[in-house]
């Protein structure tokens, strides 16, 4: 087990600190009999190889040994190990909810990535020749050479990475970092096989797990979905609702007997599991899904329905996965779908709000964003209604008990008062 994990050069491979040395003590210490090790060592891979959602020239380098892993049933936290992965391959899931992986867009934006690398790496490597064989310049440099040691010692514990990427423009760094994105997400799909079969695994969160993994992979989806399908019958109900949303992401109309499928699946007792067909349906057939489905869906905004923390997807958040679903729909459904929003807004708060607003916001501004100085009188009436639930929710713009200035963000991006006592001011019509 993991007996080429020091093969790779990690001493020239960057991740969001600096050198990748502490990658592979980080990758075997998972299959510690301690927990508290394997929970540091999980936390410590997220923190250096997928860095806020980032990934880096060791993040690809990691994969193949997490896979390697994955594959043995004796390794502990395999559904954690499954995040990971997927955590590597698209980065944060709410990025590409509810439509589903772009991967040609992103293959585009990665083309040239390789060569700009590699030609930025030899023209660096180049002039570092030049300056290592340049003759000395005597004692009188000493001094100099003294006062900048302490400068030179921190840049020797940089990757070549740093390097190269100073060197580049910021489009061309963009280019370079899809490609790193692209490279990570490569080589978790080169071991879907692996993932494919741990749907039949006898732990429903390794299933679930495994389902949710293969959702973001587009190009693999004739592989995948005959072995997902079968999963919209799981006795887990959490099993069968992340099957079920996955084949929605990967599958497209005409796809055999999915639609009949989805339509039967509206009918089972299950509340977690009707949510993952009408999700599905939703995103593959837009208002065509019908009012059902699109009930269904409103129906999680309530604050009564079932949670789904055990779902991947969307960290768990149905509610929020509901309500950004709903914006696919078209206008025969959006006054019904912005009044659920609208009584679901004083619910939720924190991370559970940003959808929720993120879907009102975009029902009462299509063109996203109110021209400047405009007055409350002057909104129509969804407008108005929308901003007198913001200014009278105060506990929708926290995160605990502080102000979230994401959320703030958020509704600022829309043209409107970033708080909710200017909320308040707003519409009130004082300054």
């Amino acid at each position: 087990m993991l007996e080429t994990l020091d093969a790779p050069d990690w001493a020239n491979l960057a991740h969001a600190y600096g050198r990748a040395t502490d990658v592979p003590d980080q990758i075997r210490a998972l299959r510690s009999p301690d927990r508290t090790v394997r929970e540091k060592a999980l936390g410590e891979l997220y923190a250096n190889v997928f860095h806020q959602g980032t990934r880096y020239e060791a993040s690809a380098a990691a994969v193949p040994f997490l896979l390697e892993l994955l594959a043995d049933p004796s390794t502990p936290m395999r559904p954690a190990l499954l995040g990971l992965l997927t955590g590597l391959a698209i980065g944060y899931d709410e990025a590409h909810l509810p439509t589903g992986y772009e991967i040609a867009a992103h293959r585009e934006a990665a083309e040239g990535g390789p060569e700009l690398l590699a030609s930025t790496a030899a023209r660096v490597s180049a002039e570092q020749d030049r300056q290592d064989t340049r003759p000395e310049a005597g004692d009188a440099a000493d001094e100099e050479e003294d006062d900048e040691e302490e400068d030179d010692e921190e840049e020797d514990e940089l990757p070549p990475l740093y390097a190269y990427l100073d060197e580049l423009t910021e489009p061309e760094q963009c280019r370079v970092h899809a490609f790193f994105e692209l490279a990570t997400y490569d080589a978790v799909r080169a071991g879907l096989p692996l993932v494919r079969d741990l749907l039949g695994a006898e732990d429903p969160a390794i299933r679930a797990a495994a389902a949710h993994t293969l959702a973001w992979f587009p190009e693999e989806a004739p592989a995948v979905l005959p072995a997902l399908i079968p999963l919209a019958g799981d006795p887990d109900p959490v099993v069968a609702a992340t099957a079920l949303v996955a084949v929605g992401l990967l599958a497209t109309p005409g796809t055999g007997s999915v639609m009949p499928l989805l339509e039967a699946v509206l009918d089972d007792p299950r509340e977690l599991v009707r949510w993952g067909a009408a999700t599905a349906l939703v995103r593959l057939n837009g208002p065509a899904a019908g009012h059902r489905a699109a009930e269904e869906l409103r129906s999680r905004l309530a604050g009564l329905a079932e949670r789904g923390d055990e779902i991947p997807f969307f960290d768990g958040d149905v509610r929020g996965h509901a309500a950004l679903s709903l914006c696919l729909l078209d206008d025969a459904y959006t006054e019904d779908t912005f009044t659920a929003l609208l009584a679901s807004l004083p619910e939720v708060s924190g991370t559970e709000a940003l959808p929720v607003a993120q879907a009102a916001l975009r029902l009462a501004f299509p063109e996203r964003a109110l021209p400047e100085e405009t007055p409350f009188t002057a909104l129509d009436d969804r407008r108005r209604r929308l901003v007198r639930v913001l200014a009278e929710s105060p506990g929708t713009w926290l995160l605990g008990d502080r102000r979230f200035g994401n959320f703030m963000m958020l509704v600022r991006s829309y043209g409107l008062p970033g708080d909710v006592e200017a909320m308040a001011a707003y519409m009130a019509g004082t300054p």
